[in-house]
């Protein structure tokens, strides 16, 4: 890992490196959306860690509460380095935003494309009492435009994440062993699935609760194979919405990482991935949701190209509302994709 300088007090700016193995990728060589997300939430939760012990006080460890937007540019492959780098850009009093990019490099040739950038927020708790938020070392702006910017987005991400977990009621009833032979293809229950997994102490951080990376990393599995059963064909993760860590999840608990398509435009398949988690040991309680995010996948040939996507056939009412609701997101984000690309074209 090379670190470079930053602008202000605490950490430097960081960047780690790792080379791309077979168990990284899918059958077709691409590397897993999941790994990536890993990778940039182990840069920020270093970073952010480094800052928040910085200054005298009682030590703490950052917790990731949200990953904004992230979009997959280009695929990595197999044997590419990905180099992804993190720095802080904006600290309030009890949150920490890491903005990351990755890029992969062709060691070979020394080929080199960006592939992510995304945006993540920290919490410090504290190691002596997990439930205890600590105060976060502010950071010197190089203008007093970027503070004002960076207040910007720091409202209006805990305005949504407010929103999310007003609408968070919404269940998912585990799918393991489906009788698919009864649904018909290109339904929602057709493709639905579900993934439960036991927390071990290698999921979790110093403070037995599970790396935001690790659930990120299961989510994405979920939703690749809700995808690979829509279209049969290779798939590829194209972006993540936002990702909202609405609680901790402890070691030992068992989680049930779950996944529905909710929307199909011609090219591309929006799934949406909840985690609940039952907590059992040591503290038994109520199953709760803990973790919700919609993934972006899109169908790919043997060449790499785009393929159409098979259009999800809705049966209730409920998954109709949801298709709607899933084409307003897509209209937006192609809206908003296409006002970036005139500005950059005018610029």
């Amino acid at each position: 890992m090379s670190e470079r300088g930053a602008a202000g007090p605490g950490p430097a700016a960081i960047q780690v490196s790792r080379i791309m193995r077979p168990d990284d990728a899918n059958i077709a060589g691409n590397v897993h959306g999941g790994t990536i997300l890993k990778m940039i939430e182990e840069a920020g939760a270093i970073i952010s860690t480094r800052h928040c012990n910085s200054q005298a006080g009682e030590p703490c460890v950052a917790a990731l509460a949200r990953v904004e937007r992230t979009d997959f540019l280009s695929p990595m492959c197999i044997g590419e380095v990905a180099n992804v780098s993190a720095e802080i850009t904006y600290t309030s009093r009890h949150s920490v935003e890491v903005q990351v990019n990755v890029m992969s490099e062709n060691i070979l040739t020394g080929a080199k494309k960006v592939t992510n950038k995304a945006t993540l927020w920290y919490v410090p708790l504290s190691l002596k009492n997990v439930n205890k938020v600590l105060e976060v070392p502010p950071i010197q702006y190089a203008r007093k435009e970027q503070e004002d910017e960076g207040k910007k987005r720091y409202e209006e991400q805990k305005l949504d994440r407010l929103e999310t977990k007003q609408r968070n009621g919404d269940m998912i009833f585990p799918v393991i062993n489906p009788d698919r032979q009864t649904k018909e293809p290109h339904t929602v229950g057709y493709s639905q699935s579900s993934l439960i997994h036991l927390v071990g102490p290698s999921d979790c951080t110093l403070l037995g609760f599970v790396h935001g990376g690790v659930t990120m990393k299961l989510m994405d599995e979920v939703a690749g194979i809700v995808a690979a059963r829509h279209c049969k064909t290779n798939i590829v993760t194209a972006s993540v919405d936002a990702i909202n860590f609405h609680e901790k999840i402890k070691k030992g608990s068992v989680i049930t990482i779950s996944g529905r398509m909710t929307f199909t435009s011609n090219k591309s398949m929006e799934i949406e991935v909840f985690v609940d988690a039952d907590p059992f040991v040591d503290e038994p309680r109520e199953r709760y949701r803990a973790v919700s995010a919609f993934f972006t996948y899109v169908s790919l040939s043997k060449e790499g190209k785009p393929l159409p996507v098979p259009q999800l056939l809705t049966e209730t009412e409920d998954e109709k509302r949801r298709f709607e609701e899933g084409k307003g997101r897509y209209l937006q984000t192609k809206a908003k994709r296409q006002a970036q690309m005139q500005q950059a074209a005018r610029q």
